[in-house]
C-alpha cells in the first residue's frame, strides 16, 4: 500500500535526517578535537630593552621552530600555540609575564626568562602554580637548591663551569693576580661570586674587584684601579652591550692585560661594537659560534649547522648562543612532550627530568632530578676574537 506525505511531513522528516546527520559529524569532531587542541607555551624573554641581544634571537628562534614544527604536524598530532611576552629585561615585568602567562594563557610550560635576575625571580611562581619552567640565563642558583626548584630548568652551561674554564686556563698561563669587573645585575653577581669562590682552588688571588652598571659607558675608574693593583690578567662579567666598553677603554688606557670574558660575550654583536679593541679576548662558549671548525663527526655539529644555517637565512643576522639557548629549550619541551601521555605540565616536568643523552646547542643534555642544567664544564670550548670573528682558541 502506498503511503502519501504531505508537502509538511517530508520537510519533516528531511530536517530530521539533516540533524541526525549532524549530531554525528558533531560527535566525530568531539573525538577529534583533542589530537588539534594547541599546546600553549609560553616564551618570556627580553626583547626590548637593554638585554634584547638576548631576548630578540630567543624568540626569533622559538617563532620560527614552532611554526617548522606546526607545518609538519604538530607534537603527537597537536599544534602548539606560542604565546610571547617582553620582559624588557626588567625583574617586576617578567614577573607579570610569568604570572599572565600561567593564570591567563594557561600554559603548559615556560621558556625563559632571559637573564639571571629575572629568571631568580620568576622561579618561586613557576613552582608555586607547578609549571615547568625552562630558563635561558646562566646563573648556577637558578636551578639551586633543587629541593625548592622542583620545576625550573635551564639551558645555558653554569656559571660556575664558565669561571673554572677561565681559572684553568689563567693557572695555565701563569697568571696570579687579576681583577673582577662585573657588571651589577644578577647574572654579573652570580658570576663575581663564582670566581671568588674558585680562584683560590687555582692559586689565584683578586687583587682588584670592580663593577659597573648595564648602562655604564665610561670604565676609566675601574680600569684605573685595575692598573694600580698591577693585575696579571682582567676577567669582565656581563651579559648587556655595557661589557663592549671595557676593552675599549683598556686600550684606550694603553694596558696590554689579556683580558678575558664570560660566556655572556657570545654574541658577535658584542666584537663588533668593541672593534679592534676586542681582538685577543678570551672566552668561555658553547660550540655554536665555532660550528664549522668542528670535526664532522662530531655529535653536536649537524645541529648545530643546520641551527645557524636556517636562523641567518631567516633573519639575516649572525646567529647567536642565546637564540640557542631558546632552541634547546623548546626541543627539551617537545622531547618531553611526545613522551608524556598527555600534554599536562606535570607530565611534561617529569619527562624534563628524564631526558638523557639530547643533543642541544649547548652541550648534550642529562637531566637528572639532582641536576636540572644537565651539562658539564665540558660543554664549554675558549674562543677568542681573530680578525673580527669568533673562533676556536689554539694555543701557540
Amino acid at each position: 500500500m502506498k503511503r502519501f506525505y504531505s508537502k509538511g511531513s517530508r520537510l519533516l522528516l528531511v530536517l530530521t535526517l539533516l540533524l541526525s546527520l549532524m549530531v554525528v559529524v558533531v560527535a566525530q569532531e568531539a573525538k577529534k578535537e583533542p589530537s588539534k587542541k594547541p599546546i600553549k607555551i609560553g616564551i618570556a624573554v627580553a626583547i626590548t630593552g637593554p638585554a634584547s641581544w638576548l631576548g630578540e634571537p630567543e624568540r626569533n628562534t622559538a617563532m620560527m621552530y614552532v611554526e617548522e614544527i606546526n607545518k609538519a604536524g604538530g607534537v603527537n598530532g597537536y599544534p602548539i600555540e606560542l604565546i610571547v611576552e617582553d620582559t624588557e629585561g626588567d625583574d617586576t615585568k617578567a614577573v607579570n609575564a610569568v604570572n599572565k602567562l600561567i593564570t591567563k594563557d594557561e600554559v603548559v610550560a615556560i621558556i625563559g626568562p632571559s637573564r639571571s635576575g629575572e629568571s631568580m625571580a620568576v622561579a618561586k611562581i613557576a613552582e608555586q602554580h607547578k609549571i615547568p619552567l625552562i630558563s635561558c640565563a646562566a646563573a648556577e642558583a637558578i636551578t639551586l637548591p633543587i629541593e625548592e626548584k622542583h620545576y625550573v630548568f635551564k639551558t645555558p652551561q653554569k656559571d660556575s663551569d664558565a669561571a673554572v674554564r677561565i681559572l684553568e686556563h689563567m693557572k695555565k698561563k701563569g697568571y696570579k693576580k687579576i681583577g673582577i669587573m662585573s657588571e651589577s645585575t644578577g647574572f654579573g653577581d652570580q658570576g663575581r661570586k663564582q670566581l671568588i669562590k674558585y680562584a683560590p682552588e687555582y692559586g689565584i688571588t683578586i687583587v682588584a674587584d670592580e663593577t659597573y652598571g648595564p648602562k655604564d659607558t665610561d670604565m676609566t675608574p675601574q680600569l684605573t684601579k685595575m692598573k694600580a693593583a698591577g693585575v696579571d690578567a682582567i676577567v669582565n662579567w656581563s651579559i648587556v652591550p655595557a661589557q663592549s666598553q671595557v676593552p675599549i677603554k683598556l686600550r684606550q688606557l694603553g694596558m696590554p692585560t689579556p683580558l678575558y670574558q664570560s660566556h655572556g660575550f657570545g654574541n658577535i654583536k658584542f666584537a663588533q661594537a668593541a672593534g679592534a679593541a676586542a681582538e685577543g679576548i678570551i672566552f668561555p662558549c658553547g660550540r655554536l659560534l665555532a660550528a664549522e671548525s668542528l670535526p664532522d663527526d662530531h655529535p653536536q655539529k649537524k645541529v648545530l649547522m643546520d641551527y645557524k644555517k636556517k636562523y641567518e637565512e631567516r633573519f639575516k643576522e649572525s646567529v647567536s648562543t642565546f637564540g640557542g639557548h631558546a632552541y634547546d629549550a623548546l626541543f627539551i619541551i617537545v622531547e618531553a612532550i611526545k613522551k608524556a601521555d598527555e600534554p599536562t605540565p606535570d607530565k611534561i616536568r617529569n619527562e624534563i627530568e628524564k631526558i638523557k643523552g639530547f643533543v642541544g646547542t649547548a652541550g648534550i643534555f642529562n637531566f637528572s632530578p639532582e641536576d636540572h642544567n644537565g651539562l658539564t664544564k665540558d660543554a664549554f670550548e675558549l674562543l677568542t676574537v681573530k680578525d673580527g670573528k669568533f673562533t676556536v682558541l689554539k694555543e701557540q
